[in-house]
């Protein structure tokens, strides 16, 4: 997780404590509990208690772009917002909505072909391996040759797990 610097950048000289209980209790303590609940989870939560509350300014499109980054696509961030439109209220479902616009506007590009080789489909056999979306498109035709080659592409703020080391100590 990035360190969060926000609270400091916006109100380090005005409201110092507020500042570092932000930056350091919410975003330090709370948010890096990934092993209790997943980034990708955490901002689902934060996306809908705001919008229950009518909270649809800056901070809540902010937590739209963190959303988007902890691998929330733009199809599941449709139906969050439809989901909690019953609970939240219709005009907060309107105005997350235009807010989300915003934030994934730059996808629909990427969602058309996914680069040089294609987006693929989405990668569940290894969804295992990645916080995140990725897409597999195969290059070649495994029935057809032994050698099978395939292009992966990953969404914004997907990383793998393939590489966890679980040390006994430091």
């Amino acid at each position: 997780m990035v360190k969060q610097t926000a609270g400091r950048d916006s109100l380090g000289d005005f409201a110092p404590k507020f500042a570092e209980l932000n930056d350091d209790v919410l975003f330090g303590e709370v948010w890096s509990r990934e092993d209790k609940l997943s980034l990708r989870d955490r901002s689902l939560v934060t996306i809908c208690v705001f919008m229950g509350k009518g909270m649809v300014d800056s901070s809540l499109k902010y937590h739209l772009i963190n959303a988007k980054n902890n691998g929330i696509t733009k199809e599941e961030m449709a139906e969050i917002i439809t989901h909690a439109a019953f609970y939240a209220g219709w005009p907060n479902a309107w105005a997350v909505f235009n807010l989300a616009k915003e934030v994934y506007a730059d996808d629909d590009a990427k969602e058309t072909h996914g680069g040089m080789f294609g987006l693929g489909e989405p990668n569940t056999a290894y969804a295992q391996y990645f916080i995140g979306q990725s897409y597999l498109k195969p290059l070649t035709d495994p029935s057809k040759t032994s050698l099978s080659i395939a292009n992966v592409t990953f969404e914004p703020g997907c990383r793998n797990n393939w590489h966890i080391h679980h040390a006994s100590k430091g």
